[in-house]
Order: C-alpha cells, then sequence, then structure tokens
C-alpha cells in the first residue's frame, strides 16, 4: 500500500508505534470503533473524523509475520482459550502471564480471528499437531488483507521512521521521529512497500490523543524488533524486566550428539538439573543439531534454561529405572544379542543405537558380557543423557523475547497503562511469551485488538461528555 512521509506536526487521534501484527490490528480495531460510532448517529459521533497513523522503522510492515512458519504462517493454535493459556509464560508469579491474557483471549479468541479473516475471504486449516495456517500456506496472504483494511478505513503507514521519544501532553502525547535512513538503514530494493519517508527530512513529530505501543521485542532484530519499544517504555517512568532470547535453541560442546545431527525424536523427555537439584521434567519433540540441542521441547522451554544447567535427554521410550529393567530382561531372554540391539530395541535409531554403545565400550559386546554397571550406562545414556549447556541462542536465532514491559502497569482488560492514561501496549513488547506452533501470534492480534477497542472507547467516552 501507498505510504506517507514522515510528518511535521501532525494531529491524530490514535498514533501506534509498531506495524506488525499487534500494532497493524490495535490500529483497525480502533478506526472500525471509529467508523461503527459514526455510522450510528451517537452523540459521540465527533469520533466520525479519527485520524489513525502507524509509524514502522521498517521499509514494509510486518517483516516478522512474513518470516513467520517459514513464510507460511502459524497464525494461532487449535484449542479452547483455557488450553491456549496454559502456554504463556512470563517473569512474574506463575499463572500471572495467563491471568493478564485472559481477557484479550476471551475477547478474541483463536476462532474469532479465523472468522475475521474468513470474512475477507482467506480460510485456514489446522493441522494435526494443532498449528493453523492459511489454506494458502503464504504469510503474504494475511498482510495483503491487513494492509487493504489499513486501505479501506483510512489509516495511515509511515514507514521508514523510527519513534526516537514519547512525552506526555496536557491533551495527549508528542511523538519524535526520525527518518530510518538517519540510521543507515535503507529501503530493501525492490520491495513493494518501501515508499519510506522520501522527502520528510531529517524527522518531524506527531501529537496523538492516545498512543498504542506495539513495537515488538528484540527477536529477530533484521525484521525490525530492536527494542526500541523498551526505551520508550522506560523513559516514561514505567517497569521493564530486562528482556532476554526466548524460544530459542541450546548450545552445548557434545561431539556424541553433533555426530547424530539431524535425529529427531516425537516424545522425548527433558529434565533440567541446576546445582545437583532437579528443577522439572517435560516431554515433546527434540531435535539434534550440529551445535545442541533444539526442536519445540527445547525452544519452549529456554525460557527457563541457564548457561551452566545441566539437561538430561531421555531418547527411549521409557525413564532411566524401566530401561534398565528391559534391558535385564533382554540379557536373560536372548544372551547372545548385541548391546546395541538392546538400545534400539529401547526405541533409539540404529546410528544413535550403535554411537552410545561404542560410548560406553561395548561395540560389539553381546548381552551376556554386560555388567550390572554397564546395563546403568546403557540405560543412562538412552534415557538420562547429560548435556551441559554451554549457551543458548542469542537474538538472531531466537523466536520470541522473554522480559518487557511489567505486566502490573497495565490494565489486563484494556491493555492501558495504570499510570499514564491514553497509553496502551501490544504484543511481544510485553513480559509473556507463549510456546512455540502460534501463540505468540495469536496473542499479538488479541492484545493489539483489545487496545485499540479500548482506545476507541476511551475516546467516545470523551466525545459523548464534551460540551455541547
Amino acid at each position: 500500500m501507498d505510504t506517507v512521509a514522515v510528518p511535521t506536526g501532525a494531529i491524530a487521534d490514535f498514533a501506534v508505534i509498531g506495524g506488525g501484527p499487534a500494532g497493524l490490528f490495535g490500529a483497525i480495531a480502533y478506526a472500525e470503533a471509529a467508523r461503527a460510532a459514526a455510522a450510528s448517529a451517537t452523540p459521540a459521533a465527533g469520533v466520525n473524523a479519527a485520524r489513525v497513523l502507524i509509524v514502522e522503522r521498517m521499509p514494509g510492515p510486518a517483516r516478522k509475520l512474513l518470516a513467520s512458519g517459514s513464510g507460511q504462517c502459524n497464525i494461532s493454535h487449535a484449542g479452547s482459550v483455557q488450553e491456549l493459556l496454559l502456554r504463556y509464560a512470563g517473569s512474574g508469579k506463575a499463572g500471572e502471564a495467563a491471568r493478564f491474557l485472559k481477557p484479550a483471549l476471551y475477547g478474541f479468541d483463536n476462532d474469532a480471528l479465523q472468522a475475521w479473516f474468513g470474512a475477507r475471504g482467506l480460510s485456514f486449516r489446522a493441522e494435526p499437531n494443532g498449528k493453523i495456517f492459511p489454506t494458502t500456506r503464504k504469510s503474504r496472504s494475511v498482510l495483503d488483507i491487513l494492509l487493504a483494511e489499513l486501505r479501506r478505513l483510512g489509516i495511515e503507514l509511515i514507514t521508514g521512521a523510527r519513534c526516537r521519544s514519547i512525552a506526555a501532553e496536557p491533551e495527549g502525547f508528542r511523538l519524535e521521529l526520525e527518518c530510518a535512513g538517519a540510521q543507515g538503514e535503507a529501503p530493501a530494493p525492490g520491495d513493494r512497500d518501501s515508499a519510506a519517508a522520501a522527502g520528510g527530512g531529517a524527522g518531524g513529530s506527531v501529537h496523538a490523543r492516545a498512543v498504542l505501543v506495539a513495537a515488538g521485542g528484540a527477536s529477530y532484530p533484521g525484521t525490525g524488533s530492536s527494542g526500541d519499544g523498551y526505551s520508550l517504555t522506560a523513559a516514561l517512568g514505567l517497569r521493564v524486566v530486562d528482556p532476554r532470547p526466548a524460544l530459542a535453541p541450546v548450545y552445548a560442546d557434545d561431539p556424541t550428539l553433533a555426530s547424530l545431527s539431524g535425529l529427531s525424536f516425537e516424545r522425548a523427555g527433558l529434565s533440567l538439573w541446576r546445582e545437583g537439584r532437579k528443577h522439572w521434567e517435560r516431554e515433546g519433540e527434540l531435535l539434534l543439531t550440529h551445535k545442541g540441542v533444539s526442536g519445540p521441547l527445547i525452544l519452549d522451554s529456554s525460557r527457563d534454561i541457564l548457561p551452566g544447567d545441566e539437561l538430561r535427554l531421555r531418547f527411549a521410550m521409557t525413564g532411566p529405572e524401566a530401561c534398565e529393567a528391559r534391558i535385564d530382561e533382554s540379557v536373560r531372554s536372548s544372551p547372545k544379542r548385541l548391546a546395541k540391539a538392546l538400545l534400539c530395541e529401547l526405541g533409539l535409531p540404529r546410528s544413535m543405537a550403535e554411537r552410545f554403545a561404542a560410548l560406553a565400550g561395548l561395540a560389539e559386546a553381546p548381552a551376556a558380557a554386560l555388567t550390572r554397571e554397564s546395563r546403568r550406562r546403557l540405560a543412562g545414556l538412552a534415557a538420562a543423557y547429560p548435556l551441559r549447556v554451554a549457551a543458548l541462542g542469542g537474538w538472531e536465532a531466537a523466536m520470541a523475547t522473554a522480559g518487557g514491559v511489567t505486566l502490573a502497569e497495565l490494565a489486563p482488560k484494556t491493555m492501558e497503562s495504570r499510570s499514564i492514561p491514553g497509553l496502551y501496549f501490544a504484543g511481544e513488547v510485553l513480559d509473556y511469551v507463549g510456546d512455540t506452533g502460534g501463540y505468540n501470534i495469536q496473542a499479538a492480534f488479541s492484545t493489539g485488538r483489545l487496545a485499540g477497542a479500548s482506545a476507541a472507547e476511551a475516546a467516545l467516552r470523551r466525545a459523548a461528555s464534551a460540551p455541547r
């Protein structure tokens, strides 16, 4: 869609910082509510002239959305809202993120999201694992509909512009903007949305009655998620939990597992040990990489993992004790079978069974030759493989951000700051992170819609109470 230049002294009813799913949907929700109020001919119809602006620092909006799901856009996840809420966590007390997100997700859930796009011609399909994709399997299909709504509603999109500061004023806020080009960021050649702020000078300002901060997190910085929202928020005096990479792979210096890179397990086990104490145990899909381990089980757990932790991996179908019992039974019933064959019986791939048998010094050893200690050793490798965490994937590898604007700063029923009226937040800039599988994009749409609708409702109340 056409974009506009960085304004000088522009006045808006609603300004949105960030052109990702949360920001785009927040702007759409505000504009939809304004139009509905005008159409109803209520006393608050003064909102009819609502001007909505979106400020996006990249040459085009929603770069991270376009990259999601390997370009196929895993937009949400199947299940009830109660089930979805179990898949979010934050830096506060257990369950705080779910309690905070409850009004947003109940107000606009996964069915409502699909229905909204469906009414505009885009259908979806849930995979057996619960992931929901557009039937086109193209992220661009999702973005095209959002951009069409911006055009229909008259929402102005400013690209190639960065918000340097937000200052509260008696009648709202003042946003100071600068061209991204001043930071050495040029539009991508041939980008259809790259009509950035040409001719806009070094920058400008916007005066807005209400502001939505939806600047994203810090993961995948190449898509524009540079963490600007945190500094803008902190400068206003709100608390921000230090951001850190989340949904990231785990790196470890382990040549044995590195030699097995590419093996995946649908129901692997994972337990975390820190300072000799077991903290938790989980199960899920795991992938061995040449640098360590990844897959949904690792990515979802990474927010709780620190360098120096020990992970114990279960590749077998059962735990260490049960594995040892199975090996004992095989020794009695098939004493001539090789040790590596016993590991295959436990569910290990042949290449892993051979590698583990060799690691235990039992490459060609028959079952009858296994001592009690060697049986325990084999069971431990199969069901409690120890892996020392060297590091976690950084911002370029992380799919999301943990930390952000403290949830206690906001009213969960409106997404508005408790201390600064008219200031709203949505999406990854907040201190929550969902599991892989579409949970974070769903939360971005849900919180964005709630914030935009809440800001519009506040504007309608102001208009209705204004002297006539």
